[in-house]
């Protein structure tokens, strides 16, 4: 947005323009609904929020040297008057208006965008994809979790001129919003990495979750291209004559020819796809033909090592100072995603023992406990010892075969691991959100240092 006016960013925000910038240099660089962010050059969007109206920091956003403030017409006077040299955009919705802003910034990017969403494995397929086109085109791919429709407007808003792939993950709680999404980012390509029982307790069926995810191919242009797992009969009423639907995972259009544990070989849909790897675990490897899948169809053909790095609390394993082994899986959990995450605690080498914390899956419905209880049964074969974090998550003792550790919370959990953990033991810690399960990752962090 550097070299629009002003004017042009109140008119493509549908905002009107109540102070002009003291300067004449441009448009702003990015976009940020946090005063607190650095702000200079930024575009400040004053959202309402639950309990606190963001409008109201437009004079602080301003005086750090935001480039403009946008807001509702309530705090038009006061930002007027605020010091610094910035512009005054205001707008009955601001959300309403950075999303246009941000839909039209797209459209000026003229980028090939691909949306990506899945009840599981959304981010890993993004972070793969990014490592795949980085080497051949200029890309820019959505950061931590700005998947939704705040996030997702300022994910493009922060593409630079000249960006020629922007990828942007695409979230959802309920029915509409991915609709919501690809509206704003308008996306060439559709990338729908899986259907599973995740937010069960809000949409009531895995036919409904499977409708939601779906919105993407609804949301498609006639022409442009669909990515979906093969065999995926939840998807079928949802696919369109009027796109180009290209199918990944055994027996699809993208398949693995060969696999080794540093190598794997792709047909591509015609196209032979060789990469060098350095990850063995069967979801990422799934992940990684959605992809290749999405990659090629942008018109990349990747080739050589792909070197890419998972985004946070996503399943990296670090080495940690005394002998422990830390796999930081704590970003978020359902049964699907469990499940893989287990499958790599069983695969990595251990000097000691396995330990899993796993924590509350939360918005499962009426049928938590019984996905609880069989999460159990698969510890019993990954997992010597067993850390249950949260009500939910304390049913999978009831079928867990081994030493079981039943915690409230978090901190509970925090508290128990030092004095179970030995050198040479690999800790898995996984569990929803919600459960906050990233301080038992610090917890280790300081734990291995002390």
């Amino acid at each position: 947005m550097r070299r629009w006016s002003a004017q042009q960013v109140a008119t493509a925000a549908g905002a009107q323009l109540v102070r002009e910038p003291a300067t004449a240099e441009g448009g702003p660089e990015r976009a940020t609904i946090d005063s607190r962010d650095e702000v200079a050059g930024a575009l400040f969007v004053g959202l309402p929020g639950e309990h606190v109206d963001g409008g109201a920091f437009a004079g602080p956003a301003l005086g750090a040297g935001a480039w403009g403030a946008l807001i509702a017409p309530e705090h038009a006077d006061t930002a007027v008057g605020a010091p610094g040299t910035g512009a005054v955009l205001v707008a009955d919705r601001p959300l309403a208006a950075l999303q246009r802003l941000a839909q039209a910034w797209r459209r000026e990017l003229g980028a090939t965008v691909i949306g990506v969403t899945g009840s599981t494995g959304k981010t890993s397929t993004k972070d793969l994809l990014r490592g795949l086109l980085d080497p051949q085109r200029r890309t820019v791919a959505s950061r931590a979790n700005r998947n939704t429709e705040i996030g997702v407007p300022l994910e493009i808003l922060a593409a630079p001129s000249g960006t020629e792939v922007l990828v942007l993950e695409m979230a959802m709680r309920g029915a509409g919003q991915i609709a919501e999404l690809a509206r704003i980012a308008e996306p060439d390509i559709g990338v729908i990495v899986s259907i599973g029982p995740v937010h069960l307790e809000l949409l009531g069926s895995i036919e409904a979750i499977a409708a939601a995810k779906a919105e993407l191919i609804a949301g498609l242009e006639p022409g442009a291209t669909a990515i979906v797992p093969a065999g995926e009969a939840l998807l079928s009423p949802h696919l369109r004559s009027d796109l180009r639907t290209l199918t990944f995972g055994e027996a699809g259009d993208v398949h693995f020819v060969s696999q080794h544990p540093d190598r794997v070989t792709i047909d591509a849909g015609g196209e032979r796809v060789e990469l060098e790897v350095d990850f063995t675990a069967a979801h990422l490897r799934y992940d990684l033909l959605a992809a290749v899948a999405a990659a090629v169809t942008a018109g990349v053909i990747p080739s050589g090592r792909l070197t890419f790095e998972l985004s946070g609390g996503r399943g990296q394993a670090r080495p940690l100072p005394g002998g422990l082994t830390l796999i930081d899986d704590a970003y978020n959990a359902n049964p699907v995603s469990m499940r893989a995450a287990l499958a790599v605690l069983a695969q990595t080498p251990a000097g000691g023992r396995r330990i899993a914390v796993l924590g509350d899956m939360l918005e499962l419905g009426p049928a938590a406990a019984e996905f609880h209880r069989e999460i159990g049964r698969v510890v019993s074969g990954s997992a010597d010892i067993l850390v249950t974090v949260g009500p939910l998550a304390a049913v999978m003792a009831e079928t867990f075969d081994g030493e079981c550790h039943v915690t409230a919370d978090a901190a509970a959990a925090a508290a128990r691991l030092p004095g179970l953990t030995q050198p040479g033991d690999v800790v898995l810690v996984k569990g929803s959100n919600g459960v906050g399960l990233s301080q038992v990752c610090a917890a280790i962090d300081a734990m291995a240092v002390a």
